[in-house]
């Protein structure tokens, strides 16, 4: 077996073929509180790209571990298989969505598969199908009957291009455009389905708080997604039209209110352009809410301020929009920047109405507000009885005081537009009847299943005659079924519940097995779907949680967003060209050099470039490890050797073997797998330095760290380790079965013991190259005196501010005379950055053990000596944690 590489094709089928047949990853129905490892579904879009490998392999490796750790691991995949693209390639090739979506799983499965992905397929779950799309229709029925449900005219976002409507969160950028594909989105009213995801507005909102296992960026866009403003509605009777109502969180500011503003298409304004060119043309024309300057035109009316009893002009005001507050507000130019300038630009009376606290008994300063709003909280003037208030003082008797005001909380969030025109969705379960209205399908008739699929133009449902006509089922009269679908992430918002028990079929998912699995514990996928999916299942978790069907009420405990994989700095994407195939991966270097490359070259939730130099080192690796392990287990792995007869050599190494478990230990649980698998790596390198050096391994030593190597590559690369195994242990058992090895070691120690061995072989290198020496006799490596290491520690511990004469007040260290001065002079310059080492005696046997690095590296012998042994010339110059290095030519 040479170093180059290894059979990875034989290796990768025959333990795939293993795996399948123990049932390897199957979670029985009766495992109690399983760890449930999830990756955001994929879309069947054909094949695998480098972002689905990235993803699932984090899963994949994560499951793997915790499964070596003795859980219960619940590791599903299904596919998110109805939507748009299926629909357009049917149309492209004069087929069907369904044959087009079945064979791409087809292909997607054989992928994942070929991977070594290890999911309970008994378990996959494919949402095109009725089986599942059916409690899609349930489910929508339930929130109907908990008054959820509401069809309503609106005015929706419409694609042209995909001839249906977007939720507000499918909209995406200024332009407006369509997540999917980028064409600029138009304003229509249609009637609509919607999902009452505002009645959770709040909840959702405060909770967000405990999702401590979340990404504060996630938590941050869905805080400011659903955007909670505290206030105050009040009326404003606008001339000949009666109290219009305006949202204000500025209440203490009313008496500054000195114009009326209505957006562009609040009804009255429809109605005034409607009898007035100008303001038609000006609604029509030139309003526009994303510009850089606010726009409006005056209408000639007055309203009337419900604190002053003033009447002030009123405008339509394209900064002013319908879907944020009420459709109306009230403009105080003194206190608000946007107010400000659009007064400027109209002539309107600035009057400031709040000024800045003021120090004492002394009369509050009255801003001077014509340059510029002043917009902080302050204390209330040329506001009558309520001068001399604080602005949250005023708020709230202005509230109580004024008739028409209340109390309010808006949100930014709208309501869940589902409605979508489209053919490869789930069908709305209802039948519109001419005098029952709108109908639910009864439940014993679920699932309405899609027709045939019709090749047209528009919406296609609309053209299945017999699948549309029907009869009510209230008054049996005729009648017609919905022809809308439901957005595909209504699939997705509760999918991880039906993975509990996918065969149930007289409920969505077992309410007793769920309320023990669920939530998951740790969620991947990308953080696009932020303001989306991860949205919705949050709402519909809570919905269903009040349905008595969960005890729970969020979804995912811990949510990690991975990060990108680029080509030379840019995301990889067809469009682009810049795509890496990972079945040529597969097929030229392994699965498993595919795996591991994607988790060492950077933390999970971070982008990296995908380098084919990166690929062919990792698969040199791979080969170097099998080699090690079976050039040592072809040896009889050293047999009958004392485990306790171990020379100082040997010692190194077995500390370092119960390090690197250690410390990837700590970073699998954190999923760090680029530190988790450099400390493998480097295990390996250690192993084998080791072999090269001695004559013969301490073979119980050598065979723990390969074990150890070996399971700590095993959840990133399982078919070679599942191989090596196998042969190092002489087929006792999978590696995939295999308990996690355990160490017993102190990270912090790790940590300076390794510092304290780098930083020696670092120091004798410099003294090598800066002196020239070509052939060192000898080196002497000197640990510092005793009374250094206390000199250090009383120093990390001091806040003296003279930390030199607090050193020098010590009878053990004053007796050391210049050389304690001069060291106590170093520590105070250097004191932030100081930190403890290792106690002297721990520092030279570290040393000791590690000298054989420096004599193979350096081909001489090393001496570990103590301050005393050594020439004060050179002891002098030993600090803790930087022992003296002094080189014999």
């Amino acid at each position: 077996m040479s170093e180059e590489g290894y059979d990875h094709t034989a290796v990768e089928r025959r333990w795939q073929e293993a795996w399948a047949e123990a049932d390897a990853y199957r979670t029985p129905d009766d495992a109690e509180d399983p760890t449930y490892v999830l990756g955001m579904f994929p879309y069947p879009s054909g094949k695998l790209h480098m972002g689905h490998v990235r993803n699932y392999t984090i899963t994949d490796a994560y499951a793997r571990y915790r499964r070596m750790r003795g859980d219960d691991v619940l590791h599903p995949m299904g596919w998110d298989s109805f939507g748009l693209p299926a629909e357009n390639a049917a149309k492209e090739r004069d087929s069907n969505p369904r044959d087009w979506t079945m064979d791409c799983i087809d292909t997607m499965r054989g992928q994942m598969e070929a991977m070594g992905f290890g999911y309970d397929w008994d378990r996959e779950i494919t949402t095109c199908e009725p089986e599942y799309y059916r409690w899609n229709q349930w489910l929508f029925q339930q929130f109907h009957e908990e008054g959820l449900v509401e069809r309503r005219a609106a005015e929706v976002n419409w694609c042209p291009s995909c001839e249906t409507v977007l939720a507000d969160e499918q909209v995406e950028g200024e332009d407006e455009h369509c997540w999917r594909c980028d064409t600029l989105v138009e304003q229509r009213e249609l009637d609509q389905w919607t999902l009452g995801i505002t009645a959770y507005a709040d909840e959702l909102r405060s909770a967000i708080d405990d999702l401590e296992g979340w990404p504060d960026s996630v938590r941050e866009m869905q805080r400011n997604w659903i955007g909670k403003q505290e206030g105050s509605r009040v009326e404003f009777r606008v001339e000949n039209h009666g109290p219009v109502e305006a949202f204000t969180t500025r209440l203490d500011t009313i008496y500054g209110a000195t114009f009326f503003a209505l957006a562009p298409d609040h009804p009255i304004s429809e109605e005034l352009a409607a009898e007035d060119d100008d303001i038609r043309h000006f609604v029509e024309e030139v309003a526009d809410p994303d510009g850089d300057e606010p726009n409006g035109i005056e209408t000639g009316l007055t309203a009337t301020n419900p604190a002053t009893g003033e009447e002030v002009p009123v405008f339509v005001a394209d900064f002013v929009l319908s879907d944020v507050g009420t459709g109306a507000l009230m403009g105080v130019p003194g206190h608000d920047e946007r107010d400000h300038a659009f007064a400027e630009r109209m002539g309107v009376d600035i009057v400031p109405v709040v000024a800045p606290e003021s120090d004492g008994d002394a009369e509050p300063e009255i801003p001077d507000v014509s340059e510029g709003a002043s917009t902080e909280d302050g204390v209330v003037v040329n506001s009558g009885e309520y001068d001399g208030l604080s602005s949250a003082e005023a708020r709230e008797a202005l509230t109580t005081d004024i008739d028409s005001a209340a109390f309010h909380t808006q949100y930014r969030l709208r309501d869940w537009l589902i409605s979508r025109q489209r053919y490869w969705g789930t069908p709305i379960p209802v039948i519109h009847c001419d005098d029952c209205g709108p109908v639910m399908v009864p439940e014993e008739d679920l699932p309405v299943e899609l027709p045939e699929f019709v090749n047209t133009t528009g919406n296609p449902l609309d053209a299945a005659t017999e699948w549309k006509h029907t009869t009510c089922p209230d008054c049996g009269a005729d009648a017609v079924r919905e022809t809308d679908t439901m957005d595909t992430f209504v699939d997705s918002s509760w999918y991880f519940l039906r993975y509990v028990s996918p065969d149930l079929d007289d409920a969505p998912f077992d309410v007793e097995r769920a309320n023990d699995w669920m939530p998951v514990d740790q969620y991947v996928g990308g953080l696009e779907h932020a303001v989306m999916h991860l949205l919705y299942a949050r709402f519909a978790t809570k919905a269903i949680a009040d349905m008595d069907m969960l005890e729970h009420r969020e979804p995912f405990t811990n949510l990690l967003g991975q990060g990108m994989v680029q080509l030379e700095g840019e995301k990889m994407s067809k469009s682009k060209g810049n795509t890496v195939s990972p079945q040529r991966i597969v097929d030229e270097y392994g699965a498993d050099t595919a795996r591991l490359f994607m988790m060492q070259a950077a933390r999970p939730d971070t982008a990296f470039d995908w380098s084919e130099e990166g690929v062919k080192s990792t698969h040199r690796f791979l080969g170097r490890l099998a080699e090690t392990v079976r050039s040592f287990a072809g040896n009889d792995a050293g047999a009958g050797a004392d485990p306790d007869d171990a020379d100082p050599a040997a010692r190194y190494v077995r500390s370092e073997v119960d390090a690197a478990v250690a410390v990837a230990t700590e970073n699998f649980d954190d999923l760090g797998f680029d530190l988790a698998t450099r400390e493998a790596q480097q295990l390996v390198g250690t192993l084998r330095s080791y072999r090269a050096y001695v004559d013969e391994v301490h073979a119980p030593t050598f065979e723990r760290g390969l074990e150890a190597a070996i399971k700590l590559l095993a959840p990133v690369a399982p078919h070679l380790t599942e191989e090596l195994y196998a042969e190092l242990t002489a087929g006792d058992g999978l590696l995939v079965d295999a308990d996690w090895q355990t160490a017993d070691a102190d990270l912090e120690e790790v940590d300076k013991r390794r510092q304290l061995v780098e930083n020696t072989r670092e120091d004798v290198r410099n003294i090598v190259d800066v002196a020239g020496i070509e052939d060192p006799e000898r080196v002497d490596v000197v640990v510092a005196p005793e009374w250094k290491h206390e000199a250090l520690a009383i120093a990390v511990d001091s806040d003296a501010p003279n930390l030199v004469g607090e050193l020098m007040q010590k009878p053990e260290i004053q007796r050391h005379g210049s050389a304690a001065s001069d060291y106590a002079k170093d520590l105070q310059a250097e004191r932030e950055a100081l930190r403890l080492t290792l106690a002297p005696e721990r520092e030279r046997e570290a040393l000791e053990a590690a000298a054989w690095l420096i004599e193979r590296e350096f081909e001489a012998p090393v001496r570990v000596l103590s301050a005393e042994e050594a020439d004060d010339a050179v002891a002098n110059k030993a600090e803790p944690g930087r022992p003296a290095i002094d080189i014999a030519e």
